[in-house]
């Protein structure tokens, strides 16, 4: 199961990339639960309300780890987008069976042409 799930996570990131809802959303449990620092504990359909916009300022996703355990996943990626600048976050994945019931964000720092980008409180 621990392939199958990073099988998935990497799936899910690139259906993100490709701005692909359809397959995002059949990917997230119906009782998908999303939090980040900005947004608490939200349900599927205000996830993608909220949350959702086109991929395309997004360049790509570099994954630098994924550790799955059981019906859990920790993935650092680092994000470079179209303007240059970068981040790198850490997200908790938890599965039922083959799809996504909750993702937490944790965000990393920002980066600009190779600086650190101080982010507003």
């Amino acid at each position: 199961m621990p392939d199958d799930h990073e099988h998935l996570i990497r799936n899910l990131f690139a259906a993100y990339l490709a701005n692909d809802r359809q397959k995002v959303s059949d990917v997230l449990a119906e009782d998908f639960r999303f939090t980040s620092p900005f947004d608490d504990d939200l349900d599927k359909a205000t996830y993608f309300e909220r949350c959702w916009r086109d991929a395309g300022w997004i360049a790509r996703h570099d994954i630098e780890r994924i550790f799955v355990r059981g019906d859990e996943a920790f993935v650092t990626y680092r994000c470079l987008a179209t303007d240059g600048k970068s981040f790198r976050n850490t997200e908790f994945f938890t599965f039922a069976g083959d799809k996504v019931r909750r993702i937490e964000v944790y965000f990393g720092a920002a980066f600009q042409d190779g600086r650190f980008v101080p982010q507003s409180r």
